[in-house]
């Protein structure tokens, strides 16, 4: 529980009361037990067998559950709360279809270290096996995308099970655990008991790093001529933001962020690059391929980011990699440096003796490809680009906004065109790549965030598989603003076609899309639409002056493509620029 929800709960004293030894059913316990993790908000969907759950929130006015229109929804939703806050992201569903319709969201949080506790009901105990009404078996569904999965087949466990899956889904490499309840387990009671102290047998997550490393590392560091830190998600995951900044500081060390890593350090740093990788800058991928030192730091090497593993970074002699989970270093690049161990701590540790290093000459390199091949695209006044309306979006808000996107070329345009000041600003799906995510993200977003400004960047492809959701933005007056970059096209899938599959466009047309005007308004959500630069400035400030949700409809060309671009089996250096 966190230190902010533990005094809003004794200063109400409503821990006191929630810790009392009463006799309780199973869904009273699990209810209480979330109360007591500083749980604020559950995003759900009922069924038959979590009826008793949802029967024990009836009149319960301390727990606050948001009823979402999809399972998919919910967990999505869940999992926009947890990236935004740092908190666990809690959801429910019911046995068999319920369960399986979190399986999407499930594999989404997996891939991005994202802590959630999800909770399934199932059939009752006698009936599990037998193939009974609406049973399946989600924790065998689920094993490789869960980091753990628990099936509480006594009541007397259940508030020991709950403290566990929060302690592991928040500490080590976090991630989701599944606790699957069966209905009979839900209606039995017995003596409530909440476990204060957790001593889970064999789970000792490596936080503090070997020192002697770490002194490799800054040996490593004097010795460099053109070294390169490469920051990921790890850096938000860990809060280590500071920690890094203070780090590149000392060492004037040039620095690029991946795409989950976006914000983790500011873009407005003199020494910071951009992204790298597949839709990368050219001064990040070009640093990348020319440095003798390359430093990880939260990264897993992932594919997007390293292309063409035969041809990455072929001038570093020394690889570092700083990581909490060691069964990623090496298991992607051949690491000559492993610093295990929790990123704030690791880099807290550098930071004793961090240096400068000799990297004048570097930076001045750096800064010269900063300067002659920056971000760019073909503006059109008779047109509405959508790199224009993403640069807009960030003018208007300074940088300040937390950012959601669904998957696809708007994703990309939001990673290169909106300038992140902050860690936890840019919510998106980076390993999974899962369509349907960034509207509903965006709702648990702006539910863990409430004063902030939430903006959910999607296309026209993806809206349309979460965009039920819009019913909940009305009815609680959810303030998010869904911008939908409408190309009338799946637009990764055709830029795809056209440069690897000779133009040869499959299956990708939209055209026969709703009206988004309408299909908002349907729902009792403002619409607004633009097709011209003017009318773009001009509904995208209606919308910021609008206190509730609104659905901006910002139609652009079908064509536009998204570049740098790094063809598949090409390296770094084989960039596909706006010239080209």
């Amino acid at each position: 529980m966190s230190a902010q929800s533990s005094a809003i709960l004794l200063k109400e004293g409503l821990r006191e009361k929630l810790l009392k030894p009463d006799y309780l059913s199973g869904s009273e316990i699990l209810l209480r037990c979330l109360l007591l993790e500083g749980v604020d908000c559950v995003f759900g969907y009922p069924g038959g067998a979590v009826l008793y759950m949802y029967d024990a929130m009836y009149g319960n006015e301390d727990f606050h559950h948001l009823l979402t229109r999809h399972e998919q929804g919910a967990i999505h939703a869940a999992d926009g709360y947890a990236r935004s806050t740092g908190k666990v992201g809690v959801c429910i569903a019911t046995s068999g279809p319920g369960a399986t319709n979190l399986v999407t969201g499930i594999a989404t949080a997996h891939m991005d270290s994202i802590p959630l506790v999800v909770i399934t009901g199932n059939v009752a105990t006698s009936l599990i096996g037998t193939d009974a009404f609406q049973e399946a078996d989600i924790m065998g569904i689920t094993m490789p995308i869960t980091k753990h999965s628990y099936q509480v087949r006594k009541v007397e466990d259940l508030a020991g099970v709950i403290r566990e899956a929060f302690h592991i889904a928040s500490t080590g490499r976090k991630g989701p655990v599944l606790i699957d309840i069966p209905k009979d387990v839900s209606a039995d009671k017995t003596t409530f008991t909440y476990p204060e102290e957790i001593q889970i047998r064999g789970y000792k997550p490596i936080e503090h790093p070997n020192k002697q490393q770490v002194e490799k590392l800054l040996k490593a560091i004097e010795e460099a001529e053109r070294p390169v830190i490469l920051a990921g998600a790890g850096v938000v995951h860990s809060g280590a933001h500071h920690e890094l900044l203070e780090f590149v500081n000392k060492t004037q060390i040039p620095v690029t962020t991946t795409l989950l890593g976006l914000g983790g350090f500011p873009s407005a740093h003199s020494l910071w690059m951009g992204m790298p990788g597949m839709h990368g800058t050219y001064t990040a991928n070009t640093a990348i391929q020319e440095c003798d030192l390359l430093i990880s730091i939260g990264a897993r090497f992932d594919d997007r980011v390293t292309m063409n593993l035969e041809g990455f970074a072929p001038k570093a002699r020394l690889i570092a990699h700083i990581d909490i989970d060691p069964a990623e270093i090496g298991k992607n690049v051949e690491t000559h440096i492993p610093c295990v161990g929790d990123i704030k701590s690791v880099l807290a540790l550098a930071n004793e003796a961090a240096k400068p290093a000799q990297t004048e000459s570097w930076v001045s390199k750096i800064k010269e490809n900063k300067q002659k091949f920056p971000l760019k695209f073909k503006d059109d006044d008779a047109v509405l680009k959508p790199q224009y309306v993403i640069e807009m979006i960030h003018e208007t808000t300074k940088g300040e906004a937390i950012i959601t996107t669904d998957v696809g070329q708007h994703q990309m345009w939001a990673a290169q065109f909106y300038k992140f000041n902050h860690p936890r600003s840019l919510i998106t799906s980076g390993g999974l790549g899962t369509m349907g995510f960034g509207f509903p993200a965006a709702i648990g977003a702006q539910m863990g965030n409430p004063d902030r400004l939430v903006i959910s960047i999607n296309g026209d492809g993806g809206m349309q598989m979460c965009s039920q959701e819009l019913a909940i933005c009305a009815i609680h007056n959810i303030p998010v603003k869904v911008v939908i970059i409408n190309n009338q096209v799946l637009g990764m899938v055709r830029q795809w076609q056209e440069f690897i599959y000779e133009e040869r466009y499959s299956q990708i047309d939209l055209s026969g899309s709703p009206d988004f005007v309408q299909l908002a308004k349907a729902y009792g959500v403002k619409g607004l639409r633009a097709q011209t630069k003017e009318e773009a400035h001009r509904v995208w400030q209606e919308a910021l002056e609008t206190p509730g949700p609104v659905v901006i409809d910002f139609v652009v060309p079908t064509s536009e493509v998204v570049l740098p671009m790094v063809l598949q089996g090409k390296t770094l250096s084989e960039m596909m620029m706006e010239e080209e």
